[in-house]
């Protein structure tokens, strides 16, 4: 199903009277408001195929009516969230879960809704059906180099496909590790992992690039081969110009200071990617912004920073995109919450008072420093977001706008009530 722009347009006429205002007390506390906008509405998220179903967890899955059960369907649903907030103009794709069968007629619905191929992705932590060798015990640091190539293999044909949907970079994520002490050897799996990453990287266009995901546990929970932000580093970095490593914000042990990893791989040139989520815990992949949004914000004031400081564009020169899963919501609905949180939390990152952050640093002033910080934290920024959705052709509010056009429920009219998606 599509979103009419013209209704979208009709709806948004009946709250801006409301928007308006709201909009004109932020603007008297704004300097450069219209730069902002603009930067706003420039910037696009990602969204993985597989968040477009029922997630769940390792003890089950609640499945709901109107999932996309083909490829044509994943990406009509991404076109559905872009019509809403005109920030989501990217599907990032994970191998094999989401092999097209006719290129041409796959770009063809991607066109029709506005979308564009983000990072492919591998999938060499499970086992799929007809798979000769088995990733029980790794597969890019496995001992037995059959497994090793084979995991190559599937890589370079996981680079082929994104090659032909127009791609650029291939996100690879390991499970790869052990469960007890004498399990494996570290240094021959560190080994193993860099040989086979290299003959995946040889591999790649040269207008591509590679972001080398880490995390520090799970499934296995003795020892990760790449199982922090040094380690992924140490890859792309011996790897060549175009690896870089990629921060999932869950993929940390709690308390991690991620906004100052993200400054010092943005430092070094090799901060590549991004997935967004929030957790308690661990790796819970829940709403951005919905546990931490502080932490996001002083994220996202690292990134702007760092990405100022060596001259990048914040719309192109990472990759961002959503990691996350739903077993309780509403994909479609969960998505467009974490979109909006990401999209508050980098306005309020571009209202930061950088020249007045510096010169408190220099005066070691550390409370107005926080204050600077705070100040900005502390913004409502959603009537800016949300005139930059209008201007862009999106909704004032996706959300409400989602359940009042009753999407979910034209969606199971058309697909049934138990339908269900591959992925995770």
């Amino acid at each position: 199903m599509r979103i009419d722009k013209q209704q979208i347009a009709t709806i948004n006429e009946g709250l801006l009277t409301d928007h308006n205002r709201r909009f004109a007390n932020l603007l008297s506390d704004i300097d450069n408001a219209e730069a902002i906008i603009e930067k706003l509405m420039a910037f696009q998220i990602g969204i993985p195929s597989w968040a477009l179903g029922a997630g769940g967890t390792r003890f089950g899955r609640f499945h709901f009516g109107g999932a996309p059960a083909t490829l044509e369907e994943k990406i009509e649903d991404v076109g559905l969230l872009h019509a809403l907030n005109r920030n989501s103009g990217s599907i990032s794709l994970h191998i094999p879960w989401d092999i097209p069968q006719d290129y041409a007629a796959i770009k063809q619905v991607a066109a029709e809704n506005e979308i564009k191929f983000d990072a492919v992705n591998s999938n060499t932590f499970q086992d799929q059906p007809g798979q000769p060798l088995s990733y029980k015990f790794g597969s890019l640091q496995n001992v037995d180099k059959a497994v090793r190539k084979q995991a190559i293999e599937h890589n370079i044909e996981v680079i082929k496909h994104g090659v032909e949907l127009g791609s650029k970079a291939l996100t690879v994520w390991l499970a790869d590790g052990s469960c007890f002490p004498g399990q494996l050897s570290f240094r021959n799996a560190f080994n193993n992992t860099l040989e086979s990453l290299s003959e995946i990287y040889s591999a790649l266009p040269e207008d591509w690039k590679v972001f080398v995901e880490y995390k520090a546990f799970e499934p296995n929970f003795y020892s990760t081969t790449v199982g922090d932000w040094g380690q992924s580093l140490l890859y792309a970095s011996k790897l060549g110009k175009k690896a870089y490593t990629l921060v999932d914000l869950g993929h940390h042990l709690p308390n991690a200071n991620i906004e100052q990893i993200v400054a010092l791989l943005l430092n070094e040139g090799k901060l590549g990617g991004f997935h967004f989520n929030d957790s308690k815990y661990g790796d819970d992949d829940l709403t951005a912004g919905s546990i931490k949004p502080y932490q996001l914000f002083l994220i996202f004031n690292e990134l702007v920073d760092g990405m100022d400081a060596r001259g990048m564009n914040h719309a192109s020169d990472l990759g961002w995109m959503i990691d996350a899963s739903h077993n309780v919501k509403d994909p479609l609905e969960d998505l467009l919450q974490s979109v909006e949180a990401i999209m508050a939390a980098y306005a309020q990152a571009l209202l930061v008072d950088k020249k007045a952050l510096e010169e408190a640093r220099q005066n070691s002033d550390v409370a107005k420093a926080q204050e600077i910080l705070q100040n900005a934290f502390r913004t409502d920024v959603r009537p800016l977001v949300a005139e930059a959705r209008r201007r862009a052709g999106g909704a004032l509010q996706p959300l409400s706008l989602y359940r009042q056009l009753g999407i979910r429920e034209q969606l199971i009219k058309q697909r049934g009530a138990d339908s269900q998606t591959t992925g995770l």
